[in-house]
């Protein structure tokens, strides 16, 4: 079996929110700190923005990373998907619709389902990381096509 997510997904999901978080809550610690060193508050924005900055962050990762499976690997006619610890296999022809971004980082394949599955209706995951920026990757580009083939029989 082939795999076709990236394997910078685990960074993707659990290294990246750890260092994106960590440094917002040590950068909002030191104005904690300096206000109870110095005796008096440090400016508003100072305060403002990390807090700021930890909602948004918490959204967009909601948004398009959370919801990333672990792995996805091929099997002909189906896809494997593993996240967290449980398998679960899906017949290419049981795939409604894929979509494809390359302009979010990272980039993302949905695929919509035709019944709800264990991760619900839709699947998404990031491709193989490729050194040329905006370009589609060939092996989503070849799934397009298997799924298409699947479903026309």
């Amino acid at each position: 079996m082939r795999r076709i997510s990236s394997r910078m997904t685990f960074f993707y999901k659990r290294v990246f929110p750890l260092v994106w978080f960590g440094f917002v809550l040590v950068f909002l610690a030191g104005g904690v700190y300096a206000t109870l060193v110095g005796g008096r508050a440090p400016p508003l924005p100072f305060l403002l923005m990390p807090a700021l900055m930890l909602v948004i962050g918490y959204v967009v990762m909601r948004k398009l990373i959370f919801d990333l499976v672990d792995e996805v690997r091929d099997a002909g006619d189906a896809l494997i998907v593993k996240n967290r610890g449980r398998e679960e296999r899906i017949a290419l022809s049981d795939i409604m619709n894929v979509s494809y971004t390359t302009f979010s980082n990272p980039a993302r394949v949905t695929l919509a389902l035709r019944g709800p599955s264990d991760g619900g209706r839709e699947i998404s995951f990031c491709p193989p990381v490729r050194f040329v920026p905006f370009a589609k990757s060939p092996i989503i580009s070849e799934l397009i096509e298997r799924i298409d083939l699947a479903r026309r029989r």
